[in-house]
Formats: C-alpha cells, structure tokens, sequence
C-alpha cells in the first residue's frame, strides 16, 4: 500500500501517525485527536507550513498510524515512540521519561516510598504514572516536606542507638531509634496514602481531628506541629492533583483474520492505564476457527512467566472459558476472569484491540512481501540505512588478556555463511582490553580487504553487529572512519546482568534501545551475536589448550619445528636439554651459539 491509499484509509479516531523517510526512518512522530483530519491536513494543497513541516512534507514517502483510545493516550504513546525513533523533526518530550510510578510497600512494618517503572503483583501499593518524569521528583520532595519519611534503606527495628542527621532537621522521626512506635508510623503511611490519592478533604479532616486531640492533651508543640503540616497539605494540593493505580488490571485481546493469516492485538491495561501493547502475528491458520485460536493463544501465552491479571477481555465467548478461569486463577493465585463484554467501556477497549489488529495485519502482509520480512522488520527496528543482505557479527574472547582471539561471521539474507566466517588471534593488544582487541579485529578484516594479493573480493557489509555495548563501539568507529567505511551500519548488542531484554547500542545515542522480545528482528540478531559468540569460544578454547601443552622450546625464538625435533632425537628430553650445559647445546645438531645461548637461558628461566 502505498502513501496515497494510506491517506485515503485513515482511521477516525485519536492516536499517533509516524512519518518515514525513504529508508524507512521516522521523520515524524505526531498526535491527533482525529487521525484522518490531522494527517490529511500536512498534505492540502494551499496550507499554510512553516519551512520545517515544509521541509519534512518533501521527505514523507510513508506513515504508520497507531489508534488510540484517547487523545491523552496518544499524548503517552506518543512519547514513548519519540524516545524510541527520535525522530528529525520533533521538538517536544523527546527526554522525558515514561511510566514513573511510587510503590509503597504497605505490607512492611516500616515502608518506604521507592521510585519504579512497573507495577507487580507483590501487595504493594502503586501511584502515578508522573508525566513528565519530572513529576516524581517533584511530588517526592513535597512528600517529604509534608510527612517526616524516613529516606534512608537501613532497616528499621526501634533499637538504633542514635539518629541521623534527618531526624536533627525535622525531616524523619526516628523510628529507627524507637522515637517514633510502628503505630505512629502507620497512621502517618495512611496519610501519604490519602495524600496520594488525592483525598484532601479526608486527610485534612484526619490532621485537624489530631491537633485537636492533641491541644486537648496540652501536648501544644504537636498540636503546633499538625497545624503547619495542615496548611502545607491545603497548599499543595491547590496545584497537585495524582492518580491511584488500584491494581484492577486487564488484558484486552483483538483478533483479525484475512486469508491464511492471523493477527491477535494484545492491550496490558494495568490500575486504569494503558502500560503497554503487543502484536502476534500467526501464519498458515486458514483451517483453525478463530475459537481454538483465541483458546490456544491463551494457554500459550499464559504458560510462561506472564503476570495474570484479574480480567481478560475477549472479542467473542469461549466454550472453555470456565476451564480456563480455573487453570488462570490458579496461575495468578486469585480470581481470574473472561469476559465477552456486549457494551460499555470495556466493549470499547475490544473495538480497541480489534482495530489495532487490523492495522497490524495490514503491516504484516505487506512487511513479508517478498519474502524479505525478516531484514526489512530488523531494518525499519533500528532505522538502518540500507537492507542488511550482509550481516557481519564480531566478539572477543579471552581469559584476563591470554590467549585472547576474535571472530567474525557473516549472515546473508537472515542465513549463516560459513564460508565467509574468519578467526583472529590477536597480536597488537595485551592484557584485558576488550576494546583494543574488538578494535584490532575490524583495522584487520578491512585492512586484509584492501590489500592487493587477496585472491578475491570480500564484499562489505550492510549491518556489521558487535558484541558489547557502548565502550566496544566508540573503540570500531575510528577504525571505520580511517578506512572510509563510516556509511556503514553499526550496532552493539549486549543485555544488562540478570535481565532478559536485550539491548542495542548505537554509536551517536547515549542510552540503548530495548529489543522487543519474541520479534523476528530481535531473533536474527541474537543468532548473528550467538553465532559469533560461539564461534569465538571455540577458538579461544583450541588456542588456550595448544598454549597449555606447548614446551618451553616453543616459546625460544629461532628454534622452530626442525630444530626442536632435532633437540629432543638428540638429548632423549626436554629435562636432559634443560640440563645440558652451554658447551653440549652449542654442539647439538642444527644449532649455533647464538641459539644456544637462547635456549640455555630461556629454560633456566623456567626451573627458576
């Protein structure tokens, strides 16, 4: 479908339109409250642009449109792809971050509010999300300001001898010393609580009815305490209004079909926000009714470690739904439901999910044209510049600097090249240094290329992928660029310790780009960095074992294979060579003084 009939089928509705560029990368990212006005609107003839649009108009050879249920949703979808693609020609919410959230644990004796960006099924309870991220830090001091939170992470018991220096300033009560008792801290956690959930009016009357008790009691300085806290908690919440995330969270499922294809939408609702969304694509599916389909997805999909949550919304009824709430609800340890909702707001969601399915099979038919879906999805996810027909995958491997190799291989149209694959011993570097060797590596893959004896022509590479993160490809860059090489694509791909999501580096982005798990780019480029991890240990494990049974003769220069073999006829064994005085080697058959010498030194070396 080209740009013209895309235009013609916008859908109604508020969401988020992307504007590519003619190798696929976004120019744009937009909102609108009304895709099919917003979007028509850049391309009337006769209206008024400002030199940028105009500028960016020219550029436009395709769009992606993305639905939303709100125009506030597509204001949050909208910065998270900003984030992603960062685009030329936007402006605006490219550093905010997304989804901040507080978590106060209120099943602790003693809890903290902490700062998080996902909300678990744990007891604990959830705020926000702070749109602009701004927002946490802000409502945290104020927090701060209005109760005395402890901010420190030591554990809290009441048996500390002293407090620190929080307590000195009014900022903490010292429960960690005793000052302040567990039931004192409680009914202060019930007040953030009431804080966050924006229940003034509860709350103020809550502190009002304390200072009353307490001026009743003559405990004036509490009282007078109370007061200020009151007239803090009306100031702020003149301007500071916050969200509860009640933890009631939904999936929300889309289906389409066309021919032997299937596209499920999946919507992660989670505290009355939209946290998330993912598309499945299945193929050759003409034969299963859209029933088992849904079943079957299902079970799939909630047998790996997924958080369950309370409902799943459905765009039909099944006949295994009760077996299914079971196996759910014994799965998530609690309730579960499914449901096939006829009207209301969550029969909107399912329209949702439904219209998102459409759209995603749509892409999907037209990405696998061709059968080149794999490397257009990889180029179109990291905004390459070109097809990646030649992918060439580098790694080091080494123990502490010895024996330290390195590997290239080379994948051609999403498929191993074992012909093309090369291995590297390292020579120019010592010690751990990763990046120096990774350096080497590429100065001599290139260097071998240009050279004039080379038998023949080794073709350069459409994407060439590093294993490692940001310290491996700011070492390759200058090793691109001094062979005029800098046009080609280049990308580290590494994964934090104990995560899951793997991560790609660019070299001119500082933070990485999370790859979407289960993706057929993300997939390919695994296998290129496995294949090359793989290939690298095994060399690194046959040089290290030559290495660990070679005799101290081989490391003597100027005796090579002719002189150690005739040494060893000739004394019997490396121990009757090592004994051997100056005199005998030097008379030893094919040797000389000088070699002698070396020998009769470098092997007292070793007894010493």
């Amino acid at each position: 479908m080209n740009l013209k009939e895309k235009l013609e089928t916008l859908p109604k509705s508020p969401g988020v339109y992307l504007m590519k560029g003619k190798r696929g990368e976004v120019l744009y990212v937009g909102k609108a409250k009304v895709l099919l006005n917003r979007v028509r609107s850049y391309f009337q003839s006769g209206r008024g642009v400002t030199p940028k649009i105009e500028s960016m108009i020219s550029r436009i050879v395709d769009l992606e449109t993305i639905v939303t249920g709100s125009e506030l949703e597509a204001l949050i979808l909208e910065n998270n792809l900003i984030k992603r693609h960062r685009p030329k020609y936007n402006v605006t919410l490219r550093d905010d971050k997304n989804y901040p959230l507080l978590r106060l644990p209120v099943l602790e004796n003693y809890p903290r509010l902490e700062k998080v960006r996902k909300v678990k099924q744990d007891g604990a309870r959830y705020f926000g999300p702070y749109v602009p991220g701004g927002g946490l830090k802000e409502i945290v001091g104020l927090l701060r300001r209005i109760f005395p939170i402890p901010n420190c992470t030591i554990e809290i018991d009441g048996k500390l001898d002293r407090p620190c220096i929080e307590f000195e300033i009014k900022r903490c009560l010292a429960p960690c010393t005793g000052n302040q008792s567990q039931a004192e801290y409680r009914e202060m956690i019930e007040q953030v609580i009431l804080f966050l959930e924006g229940k003034d009016k509860a709350l103020v009357k809550n502190l009002k009815t304390q200072m009353q008790q307490r001026a009743g009691e003559l405990d004036f300085e509490s009282a007078a305490r109370l007061r200020d806290q009151i007239q803090r908690v009306e100031r702020a919440l003149e301007r500071q209004r916050i969200t509860s995330s009640t933890l009631e969270d939904q999936d929300v499922i889309g289906l389409a079909r066309d021919a032997g294809t299937a596209e499920i939408h999946v919507i992660f609702v989670r505290g009355g926000k939209v946290i998330g969304r993912k598309d499945f694509f299945f193929e050759q599916v003409a034969m299963i009714p859209d029933e088992a389909l849904c079943t079957g997805f299902i079970q799939q999909f909630y047998h790996k470690d997924m958080p369950v949550p309370r409902e799943v919304l459905l765009p039909f009824a099944l006949k295994e739904d009760e077996l299914l709430q079971t196996w759910l609800s014994s799965r998530r340890g609690g309730p579960v439901r499914l449901l096939f909702p006829r009207r209301g707001k969550k029969k909107d969601l399912i329209r949702l999910a439904g219209e998102n399915a459409e759209n995603g099979l749509s892409g999907q038919k037209q990405a696998r044209a061709g059968g080149e879906a794999e490397l257009r999805q990889l180029q179109a996810l990291l905004k390459l510049r070109q097809l990646p027909v030649r992918i060439e995958g580098y790694d080091i491997s080494n123990i502490m600097g010895t024996s330290a190799v390195g590997s290239m291989v080379v994948f051609e149209n999403g498929a191993a090249k074992k012909s093309d694959y090369r291995q590297f011993k390292i020579k120019t570097i010592e010690g751990a240094n990763d990046f120096g060797m990774m350096a080497e590596v590429l100065s001599r893959r290139f260097r071998i290329r240009e050279g004039a004896d080379i038998r023949r022509e080794t073709p350069l590479p459409d994407l060439i992928l590093i294993d490692g993160g940001k310290g491996q490809l700011s070492a390759v860059q200058p090793v691109l660029a001094e062979h005029g090489l800098s046009s080609i694509d280049l990308v580290g791909l590494a994964k934090e310790r104990g995560e899951r999501d793997e991560r790609i580096f660019f070299p001119n982005l500082p933070e990485p780009f999370v790859l979407p798990i289960g993706a057929p780019a993300t997939h390919l480029l695994m296998r290129v960095r496995d294949e090359a991890h793989r290939f690298a240990v095994s060399y690194h494990r046959k040089v290290r074992s030559k290495a660990m049974t070679a005799t101290p003769l081989q490391q003597v220069e100027g005796v090579g294979p002719v002189r150690r073999r005739a040494l060893l006829k000739h004394f019997g064994s490396l121990k009757n060579i090592r004994e051997a005085t100056l005199a005998q080697l030097e008379a030893a058959p094919s040797m000389n003084a000088k070699t002698a010498r070396a020998v009769f030194e470098a092997l007292r070396e070793t007894v010493s």
